[in-house]
């Protein structure tokens, strides 16, 4: 074989050797993905329901509030003041979204969750009371779920107030039986409160 030719394998097989050594030796270049942002958390103000007016359902009604799980919520605030006493603090006293909204970010809470009672009995014998919880979205600035009930007397409020809650928090509604009933034009996912309504 002539030395050129020689000359020019050799210098091949050099070149060949070198392209090896360095894809091996070359550091390997991935593309870093940048880490997950982290994840905001939810945060639910729990107000208790003015006892004065009906202090048995409302009693019946705070226990079931305090004991509160919603899915979705991270951290839960047990407010010791009634939703009326927020509003007044941040002098925005409507029944309306608005102030509910305000109501949420003067507590720094996602949600709010709430009761309101009212007697309802037009006859002096008729003790109807009409319970209402609201599940309030404060980003959303409307009711992510109202539960409204009328019972045809105040015990029997009390004694379903747990199951109210519960179905206003999210879980599957349950009968209440023979003596209470939805209320008239009750209020739905976006009802009366994104309405400016009572809650």
């Amino acid at each position: 074989m002539p030395r050129r030719a020689m000359r020019a394998r050799l210098h091949g097989w050099c070149l060949l050797v070198t392209l090896a050594v360095g894809c091996a030796h070359a550091p390997a270049q991935q593309a870093e993905a940048p880490p997950p942002a982290p994840k905001a958390r939810v945060k639910l103000a729990v107000l208790p329901v003015d006892g004065d007016t009906f202090p048995q359902i409302a009693a019946s009604l705070n226990k079931s509030l305090h004991d509160v799980k919603v899915k979705g919520v991270d951290d839960y605030f047990l407010s010791k003041v009634t939703l009326e006493v927020v509003q007044l603090s941040i002098e925005c006293v409507q029944p309306t979204s608005d102030c509910y909204a305000a109501v949420g970010k003067s507590l720094s809470a996602n949600k709010l969750l709430l009761g309101h009672i009212a007697a309802v009995g037009k006859k002096r014998r008729d003790k109807s009371v009409r319970v209402t919880i609201t599940l309030f979205d404060v980003d959303a600035g409307e009711a992510a779920n109202v539960v409204d009930r009328v019972f045809k007397t105040p015990e029997l409020a009390s004694q379903g107030a747990q199951d109210l809650v519960a179905e206003a928090a999210g879980d599957p509604a349950k009968q209440f039986g023979p003596d209470a009933a939805p209320a008239t034009g009750s209020a739905t996912a976006h009802g009366s409160v994104a309405r400016g309504g009572k809650p």
